[in-house]
């Protein structure tokens, strides 16, 4: 029984000791990634927004954000995110035709990510539509042959 007791005690405070204090951040997109989906480079800004809160006790500082390439604008809060607030990071890319696979590193001083470093992904596929001209003839018309 002594033995027992012993054992749920250091149990006790091993975990109260491993247990983190300070700002978390968690955001809100699956394994987060913003799926732009298949997009015209005409009809969309190629803005998109990753959310965030701050699920820590104390005050979450996005000290910086870095994109991979210059195709890739972010932008971060200004101000720290209180605990139990949200924030939001906005992202722009440049809507260059082709597959986008773009990372963008966030630092913070978020306890629940190793050196408050997290890697934010946006995906997607930028198309051109295809502008019709009327005057060219459709081969396919029977009326034309």
């Amino acid at each position: 029984m002594r033995k027992l007791f012993l054992l749920l005690a250091f149990l006790a405070v091993g975990s109260a000791a491993t247990a983190q204090h300070g700002p978390k951040i968690e955001f809100l997109n699956k394994d987060n990634t913003v799926d732009y989906g298949t997009v015209s480079k005409d009809s969309d800004s190629g803005v998109r927004t990753f959310e965030f809160k701050n699920i820590g006790d104390a005050p979450l500082i996005i000290t910086d954000v870095k994109s991979t390439c210059g195709c890739t604008v972010p932008s971060k809060p200004t101000q720290p995110i209180m605990p139990g607030k949200t924030g939001k990071i906005d992202v722009k890319y440049n809507m260059n035709p082709g597959p986008i696979r773009k990372t963008i590193t966030v630092e913070s001083n978020a306890v629940n990510y190793d050196g408050g470093r997290i890697a934010l992904k946006i995906k997607g596929d930028v198309i051109v539509k295809k502008e019709e001209n009327l005057l060219e003839k459709k081969s396919a018309s029977p009326m034309l042959r």
